[in-house]
């Protein structure tokens, strides 16, 4: 009886570790296969099946324009590059009060895009700590007066209130989602990044960012969308 027990074990492991090993090989092939696909199309978008769905993958170059962040729904997957800017709560404190005083802010916010992130410092022979988003929130109540100056996309995680869902849809602007806990594979999209404003914050401070291919997910679109909520309706039993 033992006999056959242990057999069972053994047959249960060999299947585990198969499977192990196949998805390994196809999470390995859909990376390969995407960076072929977008080399030999030429082009910024392509369609990719995701868990048996087709999902967007577009690639977009900051600064964004109103045609940019128009084409964009929720769920696509988006590769950033060019210049990002990095902003949390106290910084945005700072930002708010500059516009409540009729000051110019530290940069042009037109087309542009803020990672709300505090990274960790740098490791020796890198350009940046680890880059985890922050929970989105904090921002909730500067994010729209920023969005009117004319910000066109904020990287971070959870939900937006509906004040900011309303401010990206007047004003054409969408919200991404960075992978939580994924801060090191982050950092690595970043290739040069320089404090250019509040140095007093630390890592809380302004840092202009040059990002290749910054993986995000789009949760809310100009049109009002929300990736969360239409997410859970999949899920949610009658």
């Amino acid at each position: 009886m033992s006999g056959r027990k242990n057999e069972r074990v053994r047959d249960i492991g060999s299947v585990s570790r198969r499977k192990n090993e196949l998805n390994r090989f196809w999470n390995g092939h859909e990376t390969r296969l995407r960076a072929e696909t977008l080399q030999r199309a030429g082009t910024d978008t392509t369609t990719r099946f995701v868990g048996g769905c087709m999902a967007e993958l577009v690639r977009l170059k900051t600064p964004l324009s109103d045609d940019d962040v128009e084409k964009l729904k929720i769920g696509d997957r988006v590769l950033l590059n060019g210049v990002i800017y990095t902003g949390r709560d106290a910084a945005h404190r700072r930002l708010f009060d500059l516009l409540q005083s009729e000051k110019d802010l530290p940069f042009d916010m037109r087309g542009q895009v803020i990672y709300y992130v505090g990274p960790t410092p740098a490791k020796p022979g890198h350009v940046f700590g680890s880059a985890g988003p922050t929970t989105s929130y904090r921002m909730d109540a500067f994010a729209p007066a920023l969005i009117e100056k004319g910000l066109k996309g904020m990287i971070g995680k959870g939900m937006r209130s509906d004040e900011v869902k309303e401010a990206m849809k007047r004003h054409k602007a969408v919200y991404f989602a960075a992978t939580g806990g994924a801060g090191a594979l982050l950092a690595r999209r970043v290739k040069k990044a320089e404090v250019i404003a509040y140095d007093d914050l630390g890592p809380e401070a302004i840092r202009r960012l040059e990002v290749v291919d910054l993986p995000v997910i789009v949760v809310n679109d100009v049109r009002g969308n929300d990736l969360y909520i239409e997410g859970a309706k999949k899920y949610k039993k009658d």
